[in-house]
């Protein structure tokens, strides 16, 4: 098995298994949504798009979101793990600034993609070995950035999943190794819009979740993500 990282969306590579990551907060949001009840997660790269399905949907489905780490007016909720403990809807339709983007891309790149975050990354680490021939942690990063945050958490999957790596998995893992606790990794990045602490302090959380949240399918210019 070949492991790689991908730090920024364009280094987005193709693998017969990508990880998508992005600590805070879509993938820790996605995995805490599907683990409290929602039977799935609409990930739209656009706002226009989550309303458009929201309306489709009705009352099946509920809205969530950021820009910038706002709220987004428009939308039902925000992009708060926390605000997805228990499901209002069947469906939680879900945009964010990076995040969401990343799984869509994800999703035309690579045969088979999957969620990871530090609330899950026992599990999602253990489902990647032995998976196929070729794993690639994808970051999510910021605004096409390096995230530190999101390197960190590929470091740690590097080091679970095993294998050959790639210099960028072992440089992620290096990120890793430079922080031996999770919420130093992510504070390591510099957030700017305040008030995040409860959730910075909700995703620094480790292997806390049994799930592994999967692509299933477009549904149109959404990703469909199910346990």
């Amino acid at each position: 098995m070949r492991c790689h990282v991908a730090f920024t969306p364009a280094e987005a590579a193709e693998a017969q298994l990508g990880i998508v990551v992005d600590v805070m907060r879509a993938t820790s949001t996605i995995a805490q949504a599907l683990a409290g009840g929602y039977r799935r997660v609409l990930c739209c790269a656009e706002i226009e798009d989550a309303l458009a399905l929201r309306e489709e949907l009705g009352d099946a489905a509920i809205t969530g979101g950021e820009r910038e780490a706002q709220r987004v007016e428009a939308f039902d909720a925000g992009a708060s793990p926390r605000e997805f403990r228990e499901p209002r809807a069947e469906t939680l339709i879900l945009s964010t600034t990076n995040g969401t983007r990343s799984i869509v891309a994800a999703a035309a790149a690579c045969e088979e993609v999957v969620l990871g975050s530090l609330l899950n990354v026992d599990a999602v680490s253990s489902y990647a070995r032995g998976r196929g021939e070729v794993v690639a942690v994808l970051c999510a990063g910021y605004k096409g950035a390096f995230a530190i945050d999101d390197a960190y958490c590929a470091g740690r999957i590097v080091r679970l999943v095993g294998g050959e790596r790639t210099d960028a998995a072992l440089a992620a893992e290096i990120v890793a190794d430079r922080f031996p606790n999770a919420i130093d990794g992510i504070n390591a990045r510099t957030y700017g819009p305040p008030g995040l602490e409860e959730d910075i302090a909700f995703c620094a959380r480790e292997s806390v979740l049994e799930v592994v949240p999967r692509f299933t399918r477009m549904v149109g210019p959404a990703a469909e993500v199910t346990l």
